[in-house]
């Protein structure tokens, strides 16, 4: 495992840094002029400037304790943390149209990705968390994810799992509220992003909605950028609008 630099007084920590909108994220904090130090946690190694501290991680509630204990280490404080991992189709893995659709192991395997990996990573991190500094940690959810703004049906474990995701941040935020007054949760719906998570469903994206990661990374940054650190939890779209739970 690398070993991250104990002497910087800010990071940006992207998880999951090997997906496209982590990839932009890491190029538009490469683009500002700031001091902040950037670790990118990673399954895969990625061919990153050196600048970039990078930690690969596959993503077990070991490794991800393991992962969290060398973060402690580091000096200062992190600047903002966003939290990549995800999954809609891989394989057999697919949206279900229909209850008889459903698999058990389908399920269990979105669930993993989309609820439980993120909540561990809440859990690591939560040591290192307290501090003076405001700090956004992102997570990215789904308009879908949202119970009252469900109107179509269907993709059963996606919406479900994006859900479980949203009721996570939202204890999660109330729970930092109490120890860590600093971070602020934001549940962070991207858009459909132009990678290859969404190539099979881009059929019917209305003109100008299919966005690069580059333009979703841009609009994350500036969204959060502002927000207080007030004790609860957000749950955004792309634009900075916020979405019914």
């Amino acid at each position: 495992m690398h070993t991250v630099d104990t002497s910087a007084t800010s990071t940006s920590l992207i998880i999951g840094a090997s997906s496209e909108i982590g990839q932009a994220l890491i190029t538009q904090l490469l683009a500002e002029p700031t001091q902040t130090q950037i670790v990118a946690v990673s399954r895969n190694p990625l061919k990153l400037p050196p600048s970039v501290r990078t930690i690969i991680c596959d993503y077990t509630p070991e490794a991800i304790a393991n992962v969290g204990q060398e973060l402690s280490t580091l000096a200062g404080s992190f600047e903002r943390i966003v939290i990549c991992n995800g999954i809609l189709h891989s394989g057999a893995i697919q949206p279900e149209k229909r209850l008889e659709d459903l698999k058990l192991d389908n399920m269990a395997e979105v669930f993993r990705v989309n609820s439980i990996v993120p909540a561990l990573w809440l859990q690591a991190l939560a040591p290192s968390l307290r501090s003076t500094t405001v700090c956004p940690v992102v997570l990215l959810s789904a308009r879908v994810g949202s119970i009252s703004d469900n109107r179509a049906g269907g993709w059963y474990s996606y919406r479900a799992s994006k859900a479980a995701l949203n009721m996570l941040i939202q204890s999660a935020a109330i729970e930092f509220a109490r120890r860590a007054k600093n971070v602020k949760l934001v549940a962070f719906h991207p858009g459909t992003v132009d990678t290859p998570l969404s190539a099979p469903f881009q059929g019917n994206i209305a003109d100008g909605k299919l966005f690069t990661a580059a333009y979703v990374a841009k609009r994350m940054l500036a969204v959060v950028a502002q927000l207080p650190a007030d004790g609860r939890a957000s749950y955004l779209d792309y634009a900075g609008n916020t979405i019914d739970w």
